[in-house]
């Protein structure tokens, strides 16, 4: 497949100026001036009740991950290959599942 502008190689010229007039003729996104820079304004300063109502979501929710209520432990085991490769036959991308399944059927779970 072959691809416009790939990224492997440096542009020519004429594609250069085909990108430069598509950025252009964008009405969504004008060239940033020297004056609308100078004028720019923080995001809290701008809009403070949206900032403070971000920041009160933000806390509200706490980081990461939300706990729960018997969280997985993790370990390292060494299987041998064809015990992993027949899971991953079996389950796909959810072979780890299948055999966290399999071992709790043993396990009498």
């Amino acid at each position: 497949m072959d691809v416009k502008f790939s990224s492997k190689r440096p542009l020519t010229p004429e594609e250069e100026a085909e990108i430069q007039r598509l950025i252009e003729s964008d009405p969504d996104a004008p060239e940033a001036t020297d004056e609308a820079l100078a004028n720019a304004r923080p995001f809290r300063e701008v809009f403070p009740d949206l900032a403070a109502s971000i920041d009160r979501e933000r806390a509200s929710r706490g980081r990461g991950r939300p706990p729960v209520e018997a969280p997985k432990v993790a370990v390292t085991i060494r299987l041998e290959p064809e015990v992993i490769e027949r899971f991953k036959a079996q389950g796909g991308k959810e072979w780890r599942g299948k055999m966290t399944d399999a071992l709790r059927k043993a396990a009498g779970l």
